[in-house]
């Protein structure tokens, strides 16, 4: 099923003979507001050009003359699996890099020459990249093919949590089976965008998913591993609702899924008050979100007496450095566990699964 916004390849029919493209846009109007109804004025008629054009062919010209083509990403998170699954076929750049917010960024000019430069684009969707959903459709209007990473979830797996008046949370690779779909999203996308590389993607695209499983069990293990009273995980902002429905933690945010949002003093307070209740012994900052909010909890505690310690950094919707283990998906996934689970009393090697995390 097909949830989010910009599709703009072929338009295949369901089982049931109706154009996904229309599903879409039903989906697209649950939404609500101008800027669903935006989306849907201008990416029907896209969506048509490009069946009639076939965008497909150009890249296919490119590649078979010896030439990569261009992917360009939004996130890190999505760059790296696009990296994963593409291969030498592509030169894959991303947009919002280390420690950068992307529910607050903001495109530059060389960000949007890169989109416009690019030969296929994929973003995230379920509006986390709500400043860059202008520069999507414009991309998108001129007839280039824009993938949302998150189109094959199925919408009855997404969390829609009450302070995003019917919006889905877009934080979805804290899961890492579902950040599986995606995986499998960019594959398919690939394979109709460059056919001649579909049995490589393919091929691609089931080796990573095997290290994805490998990973998803020892989330599942050292989280496991922490106390049952002591599993409690409390960030920046709600970035990890989706880890803790997997991995069997309860998660709490100081602000709310989107970092627009402010926490009001009554939201530390509530906090506190859990801290101080349930003895919590420590709370984590975010490599992408300022850490005042963090601090003025353990400073609420401290005045009632309850000593508690920032526990580590966590990459919530940023990975780490480029060219570090932290700077791939499954570095930032590995990090987030074995930090957790060695600062709330549960059991993970220091270096984490792999090894290779650097000592903090």
């Amino acid at each position: 099923m097909r949830q989010s916004g910009i599709r703009l390849m072929r338009i295949p029919r369901s089982a049931a003979g109706e154009p996904r493209q229309r599903a879409a846009r039903r989906r697209l109007w649950r939404w609500g507001g101008a800027r669903a109804r935006l989306w849907i004025a201008l990416v029907a008629p896209v969506g048509l050009l490009c069946a009639l054009t076939g965008c497909d062919a150009a890249a296919s010209a490119s590649h078979q003359a010896g030439k990569r083509y261009r992917a360009v990403c939004t996130v890190g998170m999505i760059t790296d699996i696009v990296r994963q699954v593409a291969g030498e076929r592509a030169e894959v750049q991303g947009i919002i890099g280390e420690g950068v917010d992307p529910h607050l960024y903001k495109p530059t000019r060389n960000d949007v020459a890169a989109l416009q430069g690019a030969d296929i684009v994929f973003y995230n969707g379920l509006m986390l990249e709500g400043k860059m959903t202008d520069v999507l459709v414009k991309v998108a209007r001129r007839g280039k093919p824009v993938y949302a990473v998150t189109e094959e979830i199925d919408p009855s797996f997404l969390l829609e949590p009450k302070q995003m008046q019917g919006h889905y949370d877009p934080h979805v690779w804290m899961d890492v089976s579902a950040w599986g779909k995606a995986v499998e999203a960019v594959a398919a996308a690939l394979s109709e965008f460059d056919p001649p590389g579909a049995a490589q993607y393919a091929e691609r695209a089931r080796r990573y998913k095997g290290e994805l499983d490998g990973l998803h069990a020892y989330l599942k293990r050292v989280i496991a591993s922490i106390p049952e009273r002591q599993r409690a995980l409390i960030t920046a902002h709600d970035a990890f609702n989706y880890f803790g429905r997997a991995y069997g933690i309860q998660v709490m945010g100081i602000q709310g899924i989107s970092t627009e949002s402010e926490a009001s003093l009554k939201d530390i307070n509530d906090l506190v008050d859990f801290i101080v209740a349930n003895d919590v012994q420590a709370v984590f900052a975010e490599t992408s979100v300022a850490s005042k909010n963090v601090r003025a909890l353990i400073e609420g505690a401290q005045a009632r007496g309850r000593t508690v310690r920032i526990g580590g950094s966590l990459y919530s919707d940023a990975m780490g450095a480029p060219g570090t283990y932290e700077g791939t998906y499954i570095g930032m996934l590995d990090a987030n566990a074995t930090t957790i689970a060695r600062a709330l009393g549960g059991e993970a090697p220091e270096l984490g699964m792999n090894g290779k995390l650097r000592p903090r």
